[in-house]
């Protein structure tokens, strides 16, 4: 299989139509048999409870060229069941999980030709999504929704190499306690925009959310979770009292690449504020970065920095970001279920 004519290398972090889409349609209580489209618009009345009511999640993946030449999925079961659990909150009929992850294979073999070749540094990024396509007028879930899955190359996250940035603890809050803060939808994301630009004005790569209830713990980022790294190297992850933390399939991969690959300790519970200042390592991990190294925190005038990453990537944060992508490009065994081959 030829791949496409492009110069894999200059590709940046953008959306770039390929061959084909997948889409399947919701109603009368059932969704369709669904299939590969080469049609990547979508038509919707203006009515439709996207548009009102904002019902809508979706989910993010990427397809490799290992070093044998694979094309590959990473865990895309997880997304399946995480993009499960965000419909289910908002009162979406879940898309099945079992062909969630064929819908994924079906798009992936048929844009192979648009898969970065192995060592360009670029990725097939994996977009589904689901929306509500029923007209709704009152407050109330919608009774048809449309299920899609959009692939595009991209280029590596950082043009520049990994180097850590620079975080400020927002005013805002990311999420309500007990709200939607554990889902992956739209809604969440709206909500981080305004203090997203923000702290893009001001210099800064990303916010620090606070727990919304006490504002003395720390969650996430704008579009990450947060790790920090103590002195002893023990990896230390935040947890939620009240469940408004997006469960990362990057951060659960990282954790268990850490435990079980690199030896290390680690501590995933609640992580105060006031005590940040005594880790020497932070980072972001995502789909898009694996993990985005964060240099330093400012909050209210005060300067937090992490001394073994703040000119540098730090050694911990390093270690676990290489070994992941290496099980992601083929030149490292992976867990077991870890790794879906397309072709």
């Amino acid at each position: 299989m030829e791949k496409k004519d492009i110069d894999w290398g200059s590709l940046g972090f953008a959306y770039q139509p390929t061959d084909y889409s997948y889409v399947s349609n919701y109603a009368d209580g059932a969704w369709d048999e669904g299939g590969l489209t080469t049609d990547h618009t979508v038509t919707l009345s203006e009515c439709a409870g996207l548009l009102h009511y904002c019902q809508e999640v979706f989910e993010g993946l990427k397809a490799y060229t290992q070093k044998n030449g694979d094309i590959v999925c990473f865990r895309p079961n997880m997304n399946a069941k995480r993009m499960h659990d965000s419909a289910k909150r908002i009162c979406m009929p879940p898309f099945p999980e079992d062909r969630f992850v064929d819908a994924v294979m079906q798009v992936v073999k048929a844009n192979a030709a648009w898969v970065p070749p192995y060592g360009s540094g670029a990725t097939l990024y994996v977009r589904p999504l689901m929306f509500a396509t029923g007209e709704v007028i009152g407050v109330k879930p919608a009774d048809a929704y449309q299920f899609r899955i959009l692939v595009t190359p991209v280029g590596p996250y950082y043009k520049g190499g990994v180097k850590p940035v620079k975080l400020q603890v927002s005013k805002f809050d990311r999420a309500a306690p007990h709200g939607t803060g554990n889902i992956k939808a739209g809604l969440n994301y709206a909500m981080s925009l305004y203090p997203s630009v923000e702290a893009h004005s001001k210099g800064y790569a990303d916010n620090m959310f606070l727990d919304p209830q006490t504002r003395t713990y720390v969650e996430e980022s704008g579009g990450a979770n947060i790790l920090f790294v103590k002195d002893d190297n023990t990896l230390v992850v935040p947890q939620s009292f009240t469940d408004s933390i997006l469960p990362s399939i990057t951060r659960r991969s990282l954790v268990y690449v850490a435990e079980n690959i690199l030896g290390l300790k680690v501590e995933q519970r609640p992580v105060r504020f006031d005590e940040i200042d005594q880790f020497v390592e932070a980072g972001m991990c995502g789909t898009a970065a694996v993990i985005s190294p964060v240099g330093e925190v400012d909050a209210d005038g005060k300067k937090i920095i992490f001394k073994n990453g703040y000119t540098t990537v730090g050694p911990i944060m390093k270690e676990l970001r290489q070994t992941l992508v290496d099980i992601q490009q083929g030149n490292r065994e992976a867990p077991e279920g870890w790794i879906y081959k397309v072709c």
